[in-house]
Formats: C-alpha cells, sequence, structure tokens
C-alpha cells in the first residue's frame, strides 16, 4: 500500500448489509409460471400481452404525461457504486454514503417543479483532505444521471470532518465547482470514480 494512504485500514461494510430494493419476497412470476434473474425488476405491465392502453392523442405525447418518480433509494444506487479515490471499494462498502443520509426535498414553492436532492457524505476519518473530491464524484454523477427537474445539494455530515462547514460550501459553490471540473487532473480522478457506475 501506499505510505500516501489516509485510512489505510477503513471499516468496510458486507455488500449483503447494504440496503437494497430487491427482496425475494417481491419476486413476481411470468404467466409461464418461471421466474427470471431481473423478473422481479420489472413492472408487471411490462410482460406481453400485459401492456396498459395508451392513451387516444390529446395533443400531448405519453411521455410528456409520464412522470417517472425517484425516490432515497434510487439516489442510493446511482452512487453508492462510485469508487473511493484512495481504496478499490464503493462509497457505499465503506459507508461514506448511506440511505438515511439521502434526502428528497419538495419543490420549495408551489409554482416551480425544481426538488431537491440532498446527500450528506460521511467521511472515513475526520481529517480526509479528500472529502472534497469525493463530494464532487457525487455531484457529477447525480448532475449526469437525474432528470433536470432535480437540483443536487451534496455535504458532509455535521460532526464527521473537522473542516465540514468549509467542504460542504465548496460543493455549493457553483463557480468553484464550475472550476474545480476544468481541472484536468481532477477530471481524470473523477472520471476514474465513476469507471464503477457505468
Amino acid at each position: 500500500m501506499d505510505d500516501d494512504i489516509q485510512n489505510a485500514n477503513p471499516t468496510i461494510l458486507n455488500a449483503s448489509d447494504l440496503p437494497s430494493r430487491r427482496q425475494d419476497s417481491n419476486v413476481q412470476h411470468r404467466k409461464d409460471g418461471g421466474t427470471g434473474l431481473f423478473d422481479a425488476l420489472m413492472p408487471s405491465y411490462a410482460y406481453p400481452y400485459n401492456a396498459p392502453e395508451t392513451p387516444s392523442d390529446s395533443g400531448d405525447s405519453a411521455e410528456d404525461e409520464i412522470r417517472e418518480e425517484i425516490d432515497e433509494q434510487e439516489v442510493y444506487d446511482l452512487i453508492s457504486n462510485i469508487s473511493d479515490p484512495e481504496h478499490p471499494l464503493s462509497l457505499g462498502s465503506l459507508a461514506v454514503i448511506n440511505l438515511p443520509d439521502i434526502h428528497i426535498l419538495p419543490p420549495s414553492s408551489p409554482s416551480s417543479q425544481i426538488s431537491t436532492v440532498v446527500v450528506d457524505l460521511t467521511p472515513t476519518i475526520s481529517h480526509c483532505s479528500l472529502a472534497t473530491v469525493i463530494g464532487l464524484g457525487v455531484r457529477v454523477r447525480l448532475e449526469q444521471a437525474l432528470p433536470p427537474r432535480f437540483r443536487v445539494d451534496v455535504r458532509i455530515k455535521e460532526g464527521t470532518h473537522s473542516t465540514a462547514a468549509g467542504v460542504t460550501k465548496q460543493l455549493g459553490d457553483k463557480e468553484r465547482v464550475a472550476a474545480a471540473s476544468e481541472n484536468a487532473t481532477l477530471q481524470g480522478v473523477i472520471r476514474k470514480m465513476l469507471e464503477t457506475c457505468e
């Protein structure tokens, strides 16, 4: 191992202990009686000859009428497999990303349609110098994956880092984030972190 690693012995969670939407009790059975590996992930209307009827043409396309709801578990699934910049482990397995620390806030006013996804990160050590980089990686991933009706707010969980307020301020400053995104070295680090998401 490198001598430069700040936390050479992090706590690692077992993959079976991480939150997951998939449960054996919810497996759906196909009409032919079989169950495939991905059957539990498919909605019932996705099977042949069981599709819902589409509304007649009323000027709006069906795609415009469908608004897919996104919940905290889906956000967790998007970011928990981001790899840590120091370790060959995911942020979920290092408990940097935790499902209870993800919140989706409704629009702030009735006239707005912008919801906010708030993610509180828990660094593995209280003096982690890579907390900002990890936060940027999470922010980039969510901004790329979520529809534009979501605003992303990545923070350091209070009491988990010696400079949590400063790092949170950096992650919330659009100009600093934009400047950091133009740094070639930082782009390479974030690209490597996000390779495990594809």
